[in-house]
């Protein structure tokens, strides 16, 4: 290893293992690419050795500041010479580093015959059981160097490593730190089932034509990352500013990292005690009511999804105002969204407040014509209701899971930055955001992320501009 080239004390229990498969991380920030690019120069002397490092998709690979991008800051100093054209590095003796990924199961086909002296995956969490066992298969050499297996990892309660790596993590899901680094053996037994064993003699005597292999983890935080502390102390904020699912998996306790069974549950995503009730309605900013539309009628049998449109003002703060739900036909779905809309544009009518109308369009040519065809309907409305202003309207595409698109609202609301305005509907509203992920609704969740994003991040889009010709018109 290069003279320049130290990894952290934590690093170099990892890099120092000699269990056959490695697994490094369990928080956020913990140096864990890194230790997983200096794993291979410890071989470099030696022609015939190999080693694939995996993500699970391209991009993941070749992003900036991902890991190409960081591996040439370590092996141009040790005289490798890089391959952009198939994303490898060949060092001057002829051993080589390649990048790749599996992405999907059928891509291991690209594998079979393959032999690779060292396998590592990063961010072993993203990749499926079926992939990582079968590359184990490919862990072979003929170089001299005894075939092994590295990995980084962030937790995740729902996926198969959680359980792979169980023994290691204490009850209440941190890291055991009198377990991290202790080496353990398993089998594949005759069921399927990976067995487990503290010596490899224990697992020889009681399946004596298994051959077992030693495994371990080694857990880290950020705390234990001194030089990215120091470069960027601006990164242990951007952690500590997650929502609390988020902050206890990639953050969690400092000298344990991250925690492995936390979930989004009930009372973690959002939580009824982060709401203050005020009675005195808010003035000036800008108000947006967002819509999630469903066309669901009520059916015996069947729970139906519902239409939300939920109203909120940003000030110095945010309030939620105003929550409209049901389980409506598409007509009386449309005829409450219109109503609804006049009556809000009644209510700020001469208070100079902004007002924003938007709805969750999903992708496809049919929802921007359905999008196009409401905003007509609206200016309609609007001008048979003698309302002369210029209504700032649009569809927004979903392109990120729900909970994903929550996650601002979620942070902002634990720090006290939400509040709701008494109201009828405030038990309703609260119960269905404490309450998620568990109900199988999202609809009202969905429609207040929709309204604090499109607030928060200030995209006012278009407006219809309500005249003699009801016309559509861009820009604000």
């Amino acid at each position: 290893m290069d003279a320049g080239i130290r990894p952290s004390e934590r690093q170099s229990i990892f890099l120092s293992s000699p269990a056959d498969i490695a697994i490094f991380g369990g928080a956020a920030g913990g140096g864990k690419t890194y230790a997983l690019l200096l794993e291979p120069t410890r071989h470099i002397d030696n022609r015939d050795f190999n080693s694939v490092i995996f993500r699970r998709t391209y991009p993941e690979i070749t992003q900036s500041g991902g890991i190409w991008e960081d591996s040439g800051k370590i092996y141009p100093s040790l005289g490798a010479a890089q391959h952009l054209g198939n994303l490898e590095w060949s060092f001057p003796s002829g051993a080589t580093v390649r990048f790749a990924h599996i992405q999907y199961e059928s891509d291991l086909n690209k594998y079979l015959g393959a032999q690779i002296a060292l396998i590592a995956f990063d961010q072993l969490e993203l990749f499926s059981e079926k992939m990582f066992f079968y590359m184990l298969s490919r862990n072979r050499s003929t170089s001299g160097v005894r075939p092994y297996m590295r990995a980084t990892c962030n937790p995740d309660a729902d996926v198969w490593l959680a359980d792979f790596l169980s023994w290691w993590i204490a009850e209440d899901g941190y890291a055991d730190l009198s377990r991290s680094g202790v080496i353990r053996w398993f089998v594949r037994g005759p069921g399927e089932e990976i067995l487990w064993g503290d010596t490899k003699e224990e697992l020889t005597q009681q399946y004596p034509n298994l051959m077992p292999k030693s495994v371990t983890f080694v857990h880290s935080s950020v705390y234990d990352n001194a030089a990215l502390l120091e470069t960027d102390p601006g990164y242990l904020a951007n952690l500590m500013s997650l929502p609390k699912v988020e902050r206890e998996r990639l953050l969690g306790d400092p000298e344990r990292g991250g925690n492995w069974k936390i979930r989004a549950e009930a009372g973690k995503v959002f939580n009824r005690a982060w709401y203050d009730v005020v009675h005195a309605q808010a003035v000036g900013g800008v108000v947006c009511r967002f819509w999630d539309f469903a066309a669901t009628e009520e059916k015996q049998g069947r729970k139906p999804s519902s239409t939300a449109g939920v109203r909120m003002r940003m000030t110095d703060q945010f309030y939620v105002e105003d929550v409209t739900v049901g389980t409506w036909g598409p007509a009386e779905t449309m005829r409450v969204f219109i109503s609804t809309t006049l009556a809000d544009l009644a209510e700020l009518a001469g208070t100079g407040v902004t007002y924003l109308c938007r709805w969750e369009e999903e992708p496809g040519s049919a929802s921007k014509r359905e999008s196009y065809q409401i905003r007509l309907m609206l200016a309609h409305a609007i001008r048979d209701a003698g309302i002369n202003v210029a209504v700032n309207t649009e569809g927004v595409r979903s392109e990120r899971d729900k909970f994903e698109r929550a996650k601002p609202f979620s942070q902002f609301s634990e720090v006290g930055a939400v509040q709701i305005v008494a109201g009828t509907w405030n038990n309703t509203w609260l119960a269905h955001m404490h309450n998620q992920p568990s109900t199988g609704q999202t609809d009202v969740m969905d429609a207040t992320a929709g309204a604090f994003n499109t607030l928060a991040f200030g995209d006012y889009g278009e407006k219809i501009v309500v005249d003699d010709s009801i016309r559509v018109s861009a820009g604000y």
